[in-house]
């Protein structure tokens, strides 16, 4: 049942069938980004090729179906993430345009200098440097809250992190190197306790686990949606509205402001004091096409395929001699599998693979303070998506076995 259903999912997919230096292409590299299908596809076509105007400015009829489809993408990102109110989803460019946003202006309303930002260990880039460049304006500090060897939170460690001076907690529900599900629903609950905001990562988190914001009592959770087989350039934030209406907007210009004069200007109302100018509407329009294709699947057969490929791969990567898997097992793991061969570079694997028809990504993982606590600055990674069937990971590993025999 489960293989007939990702075989059908799979005709959705135009992508994925097209060969690569004459082999059948086998896509794993969904954690950077995900093939798009054709609902998505299709929108996207019509929206540049006819549905085209510039949304919220003009009454024309392509201004207002533009606007229409724009709207009706954050409400399926509402309804789709539990938010309470469609004004606290704010669009954006992407995960890391939402975290900048709000380091920029959570930062400039509530840090100052002597306070300090938490975050995990295991975070992307995007979950750092902008917290450095706030402590950096603001003479605040970056504490860490670590991971152990499996590349679990040290969730134990974390109150005593928790002082005074701590004004915000940023870590990812899953992360991106490890596949791991952190236990956010825990952290939230920790940082209230001493009444800290916590910003969740949810670029992984949003394509593999089902996200009620609500429920999660996070403060900030902020997501891509090239990820979630969506357009690129299409992302949001979502924020509690006690904290939007308090931060200042993070860009000035159209469609922010209330009133403008020489001598002041007053806001928009939320979202639109932070959708600053004409935003990429035609990508989120596609986002929420595929938030209403994810709608239309079956969660409780993707949730089980899914599993099934994390035991399976893992069993089968634990029976290559010299290959060494980073982060847990089957309980709390995405299908993601990122490792290291001894003696084999991994940006060598990568290549091989790659002519052999399997995409996968090597490198540091926009995680190098991750890879340097493993002494690694290269590893590999397949990152599997719902359309990934047990027969290309089958495939992969084997491929993978060639390869290795290959290079040593």
């Amino acid at each position: 049942m489960i293989d007939n259903y990702i075989t059908q999912i799979r005709t959705h997919f135009p992508a994925l069938h097209q060969q690569v230096y004459g082999k059948p292409l086998v896509y794993l590299d969904n954690a950077a980004t995900a093939q798009k299908p054709q609902s998505v596809l299709s929108l996207l076509s019509e929206m540049e090729g006819k549905t085209n105007g510039n949304i919220h400015r003009a009454v024309h009829y392509l201004s207002t179906r533009c606007t229409e489809l724009y709207e009706n993408a954050r409400l399926s990102v509402c309804r789709f993430i539990g938010a309470k109110h469609g004004h606290e989803v704010i669009f954006t460019s992407g995960a890391t345009a939402a975290i900048n946003m709000v380091a920029f202006s959570f930062g400039e309303a509530f840090v100052k200098q002597g306070d300090v930002i938490v975050v995990g260990e295991a975070e992307h880039h995007s979950n750092v440097v902008p917290w450095q460049l706030l402590c950096g304006r603001k003479g605040a500090t970056l504490r860490v809250l670590p991971i152990d060897e499996e590349g679990k939170l040290q969730l134990e460690l974390l109150p005593e992190l928790l002082d005074e001076q701590v004004r915000l907690v940023a870590v990812s529900h899953i992360g991106n190197v490890l596949g791991v599900i952190n236990p956010v629903k825990e952290i939230v609950r920790m940082a209230h306790e001493k009444g800290i905001p916590v910003l969740i990562d949810g670029a992984q988190g949003i394509v593999h686990e089902r996200v009620d914001v609500q429920e999660l009592d996070c403060d900030f959770y902020l997501f891509s949606g090239h990820k979630l087989y969506g357009p690129t350039g299409s992302g949001i934030l979502y924020g509690k509205e006690r904290w939007l209406d308090e931060m200042p907007p993070w860009q000035g210009g159209g469609d922010m402001i209330a009133s403008v004069s020489f001598n002041g200007t007053t806001y928009a109302p939320l979202p639109l004091k932070f959708e600053a100018g004409t935003p990429n509407f035609i990508a989120q329009a596609g986002l929420g096409a595929a938030i209403e294709y994810l709608e239309s699947l079956d969660r409780s057969i993707l949730e089980a395929h899914a599993q099934q490929i994390v035991q399976t791969g893992m069993e089968l990567l634990q029976q290559i001699e010299g290959l060494r898997i980073y982060g847990v097992g089957a309980r709390n793991k995405i299908p993601l599998f990122s490792f290291s061969v001894k003696g084999v570079h991994a940006t060598d694997m990568a290549t091989l693979l790659d002519k052999m028809g399997f995409a996968v990504r090597s490198g540091q993982l926009c995680a190098e303070p991750l890879l340097a606590k493993f002494g690694q600055t290269s590893i590999l990674r397949a990152s599997f998506a719902l359309y990934n069937t047990q027969n290309e990971l089958w495939g992969f590993v084997e491929a993978l076995r060639k390869t290795i025999a290959m290079l040593r």
